[in-house]
């Protein structure tokens, strides 16, 4: 699909997610109905969170992010910005299921299948709608980092068809991200099916728990 393509099929989504928003009548924020943003889901077909795959680079998500004028943070200031970042999204995060990790700059959100997706399915829960706005909400404060949506599965079935249902939930968790209002171009989306488990899948427990999907947030530093 050619750029051009999909930056005006990210417009047009955005576009109507914007004009099918409401108005919370107690807090007075703007909310996108669910069943817009099913509609939105079944007609996009993944062309949001096509500015970026998981096979694009960081490098090349963040040239582009310092091109449109989003300063870059240099030395010990990324790992301060991240500690910031992962304090809040702890505190947004608690008693939701969701486990949060760093590693290094690095900052993990471990989504497990019980909040994410049916069995079997790509489409959302609704109660994984509150997660994602808590996470995307912390996201558009702390714009200076990259957002790296992966999928997985257990093994149960064909590789191919855990692959394809991996890459079809992390683009479905990207394509909300962006629809609440995260910058496409900071957002890569990709499935790696059964490839890395974290459990065994021998027992149910296991299966369970290689059933997940992982937000990876790295913060935008210059590149060479």
């Amino acid at each position: 699909m050619k750029k051009t393509t999909i930056i005006l099929m990210i417009f047009v989504t955005g576009l109507f997610v914007f004009q099918s928003c409401t108005t919370d009548p107690y807090t007075r924020e703007k909310q996108t109905s669910r069943t817009v943003w099913g509609s939105v889901i079944g007609g996009a077909a993944g062309a949001a969170a096509g500015a970026a795959t998981g096979r694009d680079s960081e490098s090349r998500r963040k040239r582009a992010l310092i091109g449109l004028g989003i300063g870059a943070l240099a030395g010990g200031a990324a790992g301060a910005y991240m500690d910031r970042q992962e304090a809040l999204l702890r505190q947004r995060l608690e008693a939701t299921g969701v486990s949060v990790t760093r590693v290094n700059d690095r900052i993990i959100l471990n989504m497990p299948s019980n909040i994410t997706f049916e069995t079997d399915s790509a489409e959302l829960k609704p109660q994984f709608y509150d997660v994602l706005n808590s996470v995307s909400q912390v996201l558009e404060e702390y714009d200076k980092t990259l957002v790296n949506v992966v999928g997985h599965t257990d093994s149960t079935g064909a590789a191919s068809y855990n692959k394809t249902l991996s890459e079809k939930r992390a683009r479905n968790v990207a394509q909300y991200l962006i629809a609440q209002g995260v910058n496409p171009t900071r957002v890569a989306a990709d499935g790696m099916g059964e490839e890395q488990p974290v459990a065994s899948n021998q027992t149910p427990e296991g299966r369970q728990a290689n059933r997940r999907v992982e937000i990876t947030l790295a913060p935008l530093t210059e590149t060479g």
